[in-house]
Protein backbone atom coordinates (compact mmCIF):
# COMPACT_ATOMS: atom_id res chain seq x y z
CA UNK A 1 0.00 0.00 0.00
CA UNK A 2 1.15 3.51 -0.68
CA UNK A 3 1.86 6.11 1.99
CA UNK A 4 -0.57 8.73 2.90
CA UNK A 5 1.60 12.38 0.35
CA UNK A 6 3.25 14.60 3.41
CA UNK A 7 2.12 17.66 3.57
CA UNK A 8 5.78 18.55 1.61
CA UNK A 9 4.67 16.32 -1.54
CA UNK A 10 0.85 18.95 -1.52
CA UNK A 11 2.40 21.96 -1.13
CA UNK A 12 4.82 21.26 -4.45
CA UNK A 13 2.04 20.07 -6.43
CA UNK A 14 0.10 23.34 -5.11
CA UNK A 15 2.89 25.69 -5.99
CA UNK A 16 3.00 23.85 -9.76
CA UNK A 17 -0.89 24.07 -10.51
CA UNK A 18 0.26 27.73 -9.55
CA UNK A 19 2.45 27.69 -12.27
CA UNK A 20 1.84 28.41 -15.92
CA UNK A 21 1.56 25.86 -18.38
CA UNK A 22 2.32 25.72 -22.07
CA UNK A 23 1.66 22.90 -23.07
CA UNK A 24 -1.46 19.99 -23.32
CA UNK A 25 1.73 17.28 -21.70
CA UNK A 26 2.19 19.50 -18.75
CA UNK A 27 -1.21 19.77 -17.89
CA UNK A 28 -1.59 15.54 -18.67
CA UNK A 29 1.26 15.96 -16.02
CA UNK A 30 0.13 17.54 -13.98
CA UNK A 31 -3.40 15.77 -13.56
CA UNK A 32 -1.43 12.36 -13.40
CA UNK A 33 0.29 13.59 -10.28
CA UNK A 34 -2.88 14.66 -8.38
CA UNK A 35 -4.64 11.82 -9.88
CA UNK A 36 -1.65 9.72 -8.05
CA UNK A 37 -1.87 11.91 -5.14
CA UNK A 38 -5.77 11.25 -4.40
CA UNK A 39 -5.30 7.46 -5.03
CA UNK A 40 -2.79 7.65 -2.21
CA UNK A 41 -5.02 9.74 -0.25
CA UNK A 42 -7.72 6.82 -0.37
CA UNK A 43 -5.36 3.95 0.00
CA UNK A 44 -4.27 5.43 3.59
CA UNK A 45 -8.67 5.61 4.13
CA UNK A 46 -9.91 2.32 3.51
CA UNK A 47 -13.72 2.23 3.71
CA UNK A 48 -13.97 5.83 2.94
CA UNK A 49 -16.18 6.08 -0.18
CA UNK A 50 -15.83 9.53 -0.87
CA UNK A 51 -12.21 9.37 -1.00
CA UNK A 52 -12.58 6.48 -3.41
CA UNK A 53 -14.96 8.49 -5.63
CA UNK A 54 -12.68 11.57 -6.09
CA UNK A 55 -9.64 9.43 -7.18
CA UNK A 56 -11.25 7.42 -9.37
CA UNK A 57 -12.97 10.70 -10.88
CA UNK A 58 -9.29 12.30 -10.71
CA UNK A 59 -7.69 9.18 -12.68
CA UNK A 60 -10.48 8.91 -14.88
CA UNK A 61 -9.57 12.80 -15.84
CA UNK A 62 -6.01 12.51 -15.93
CA UNK A 63 -6.39 9.35 -18.25
CA UNK A 64 -8.47 11.35 -20.70
CA UNK A 65 -5.69 14.26 -20.99
CA UNK A 66 -2.63 11.90 -22.10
Amino acid sequence: MSERPSADEIAAFLADVRAPRTTRAELGELAARKAELLERIAAAMPGDEEAEDVARLARAAADKKR
